[in-house]
């Protein structure tokens, strides 16, 4: 039992993370009715300014803004240069865009830091605390904490201000919100850097667990895809949940059956869905005459 406990702190951390860059993945998604496909460099990215930051001399607070504003800066780099061009297309040259675009940056972080992967430390100087007999290790209590505030603020962010509603009605119809004077590219480009700055900040707090590596933002983004799958693709509620689940998951799965297999529990568990509930937990059946 204590060792259930354990685990389940652990995975809800890692899941916290995947929730975060999921939840981005939802946000452009519904805006665009594209998938940024490099949304898990936008993680990678942040974590490598963050290290750079932080060896430049800076304290890690100012680092960690510094990081998230170059964040915003890629995101509307990214929409401009990504997006904006193929606005009118189909949403497959838009998608494979996405692609080319996250490959360009992981390649590019290569090319400037090399292959080696970098430390970077935590927040906290304690490195956790005893709570009976489960570790409470600083670095996920932080993670969970980050990401229940953001729960809180997307809540009460699309749901009670002016501004967050405008996002709503450019992602349910960006005709009609035009036709009400809403400007949707401003709201497209909101939404780019939003989500570039959720990726950053799941990258920022995963790296003191994980080492900064050129792949810690393709291996991210696959759970985070998967995830918001499994939640029900463009649902909101269903991306933090699925995250969640699948960082529990994938933790029991590596402490009770295999450690070097615990990548491809999420993956099971998604193949599972697409087969037997393809609309996710909380997607709907769409039914089409012909």
């Amino acid at each position: 039992m204590d060792l259930a406990l354990q685990l389940l702190f652990t995975g809800i951390g890692i899941g916290a993370v995947y929730a975060l860059v999921a939840l981005g993945f939802v946000l452009i998604f519904r805006a665009t009715n594209v998938v940024n496909f490099a949304q898990g460099e936008f993680s990678m990215v942040a974590a490598y300014l963050m290290v750079v930051a932080v060896e430049a001399g800076l304290p890690y607070w100012a680092a960690f803004i510094v990081a998230l504003l170059g964040m915003a800066l890629l995101g509307v780099i990214f929409n401009l240069g990504v997006y904006y061009p193929l606005r009118h297309r189909t949403y497959l040259p838009v998608i494979i865009a996405t692609i080319g675009a996250s490959i360009l940056l992981a390649n590019s972080v290569l090319a400037i830091y090399g292959p080696q992967p970098q430390v970077l430390e935590g927040w906290f100087e304690t490195p956790g605390i005893q709570v009976g007999p489960v570790y409470l290790d600083s670095q996920y209590l932080l993670i969970i904490g980050v990401t229940i505030c953001l729960v809180i603020f997307n809540f009460s962010f699309f749901e009670k201000t002016l501004l967050g509603k405008k996002l709503q009605a450019t992602s349910q119809d960006k005709e009609m919100a035009s036709l009400l004077g809403i400007s949707v590219s401003t709201m497209i480009m909101i939404t780019f850097i939003y989500s570039a700055v959720l990726g950053g900040l799941a990258g920022i707090l995963v790296a003191p667990v994980l080492f900064v590596s050129i792949q810690m933002g393709s291996t991210i983004a696959l759970k985070a895809f998967a995830a918001t799958i499994i939640g029900g693709f463009g649902d909101v509620a269903g991306a933090i949940i699925g995250g969640l689940a699948l960082g529990v998951i994938e933790t029991f799965g590596a402490a009770y059956i295999s450690v070097p297999y615990k990548d491809g529990f999420a993956f099971l568990v998604l193949v599972a869905f697409l087969i037997f509930r393809p609309q996710g937990i909380f997607g709907e059946r769409v039914a089409e005459k012909a």
